[in-house]
């Protein structure tokens, strides 16, 4: 996924939902296909050609796969997709991205990213996987924005998105004096100060 610098950002005015997973396959396929040569090849960390994302959209739909997708008139323009940890060789889930050049630079990808997030976390999981080319400076930052950590490695930027919450150091209590409280350190006080007076003055010592 890469972005047109030279345009000025806009709102972005379509949907934002799941795909049902058999009968909305089409939805799906149709997006990735229309993908521009370098969209695809970013997207799929190399060039696919059309019987292989075909192929890729009829496993996501058999396997569990979630699909967030966001929709113009009735036709996907943008996904995030969330695969299951079955599918990662550490058992991790994995989580991908994609927009057509005619809604980029609308904040889609910052809606597709927050909706995914919501749903890996109503799974359950713990934590997700992403991996984008090393030259896809707009998935990275996106990547960055949400907590990713990325490493470089084979022409591939790979992190993981840590799903935990943090802990939220408890704010220091003020100490609240009660009147018990501030007779208890008067009595403390004169104590010490007769004492002080009965060392001075040689008060209470045999002959």
């Amino acid at each position: 996924m890469s972005y047109d610098t030279m345009t000025r950002p806009t709102a972005a005015r379509g949907s934002v939902r799941t795909l049902r997973q058999q009968e909305e396959l089409p939805l799906l396929r149709d997006h990735l296909l229309r993908l521009d040569p370098e969209s695809r090849h970013d997207r799929f960390h190399g060039f696919m050609d059309e019987s292989f994302i075909e192929r890729y959209a009829a496993k996501c739909a058999d396997d569990g796969t979630v699909i967030i997708a966001y929709i113009e008139d009735g036709v996907v323009r943008g996904a995030a997709e969330l695969h299951p940890p079955g599918r990662s060789p550490d058992s991790q889930p994995e989580i991908a991205f994609s927009v057509e050049a005619t809604v980029r630079r609308q904040g889609v990808g910052s809606i597709l990213f927050k909706k995914l997030i919501a749903e890996a976390r109503a799974k359950g999981y713990r934590s997700l996987r992403i991996t984008t080319g090393a030259q896809n400076q707009a998935m990275r930052a996106l990547a960055h924005k949400f907590g990713a950590n990325l490493k470089f490695r084979h022409g591939e930027s790979t992190g993981s998105i840590d799903l935990e919450p943090q802990a939220q150091p408890m704010p220091a209590r003020a100490a609240i004096a009660t009147p018990v409280d501030a007779a208890r350190a008067m009595a403390s006080v004169n104590r010490v100060y007769w004492k002080m007076l009965m060392r001075m003055y040689g008060w209470g010592r045999t002959a």
